[in-house]
Order: C-alpha cells, then sequence, then structure tokens
C-alpha cells in the first residue's frame, strides 16, 4: 500500500485533516487529498488549519484540487467522507470499485460536513476523522509490515 488518496467534496474541510493526520501516521506512505467537486485552489479552511495546528500537523499549504482519472489510478486505497461520495465515485470511475471505502467504514458512520458550520462542527467531525485515521493507519501498517 503505497498511496493513499482521502476525498470530499471541495477538499477543504475534511479531506485535507483526513489527509495531514493520515501522513502523519503512515510516513513511508504518498497521501493525498481531492474533492468531488473541488473549491479549486483554495486554502483549507481556517477552522481546519487551526484544528490542526493544535495537533501539531500543518495543512496551512493546502490547495484544494479536483479528482481525475489520474489521481484514482495512482490511488491503491482512497478513502471516502460518506456514502454518496463512493457511489458518485464509482459511477464516474468504474474502475475504483473494490479500492473505494468510507473512512469511519469500521464504524458504519458517515463523516458529516462542517462547511460554513462553525467550530464544534469541525470538532464534531475531525473527531471521527481521527478515529477513521487510526483505525486505517493501523490497518495499512499490519499489512506493509508482513
Amino acid at each position: 500500500m503505497q498511496h493513499v488518496l482521502t476525498l470530499c467534496i471541495g477538499n477543504i474541510c475534511r479531506s485535507p485533516m483526513a489527509e495531514g493526520l493520515l501522513a502523519q501516521a503512515l510516513p513511508d506512505c504518498t497521501v493525498s487529498s481531492a474533492g468531488l467537486g473541488a473549491l479549486i485552489g483554495h486554502p483549507a479552511d481556517p477552522i481546519a488549519c487551526e484544528l490542526m495546528k493544535e495537533r501539531g500537523i500543518s495543512i496551512e499549504h493546502h490547495r484544494a484540487r479536483q479528482v481525475s482519472l489520474d489521481l484514482c489510478q495512482r490511488a491503491d486505497l482512497i478513502l471516502v467522507m460518506d456514502l454518496e461520495q463512493r457511489r458518485d465515485l464509482e459511477r464516474r470511475y468504474p474502475f475504483v470499485s473494490g479500492k473505494v471505502f468510507r473512512l469511519c467504514e469500521q464504524g458504519k458512520q458517515d463523516v458529516p460536513d462542517p462547511y460554513k458550520a462553525g467550530r464544534a462542527a469541525f470538532q464534531n467531525s475531525l473527531a471521527l476523522i481521527e478515529e477513521g485515521a487510526k483505525q486505517w493507519a493501523n490497518r495499512i501498517s499490519r499489512v506493509s509490515s508482513r
């Protein structure tokens, strides 16, 4: 498992936070993020940046980008935030079926979009993202160490 892609809608809130957490937990993997309807070129949301900075992770230099055929082909694993995103991605790129999962798949949960919903919404989403990232990092580390 070399390439992990995290995905949300705008690529300025959830997926950059997931990218930062997974990149820290999986230093031997390439972790990136994108959006299904990306706000291309926009930085990560200031609240997301602040919360990640509190965890010692900088996403200040992040710039949103649109998901593409190339990104999906390079990814060994694609982690989305909800089931609708999974269905949308599989409709766009049928070949990704089998390598797309929700970030919080083990808990059978979606990560709600905190965009424009305030700090509490970001904290709630980040708590779910942290748990999902931890679970995936553990699974990836076990698979990679074999």
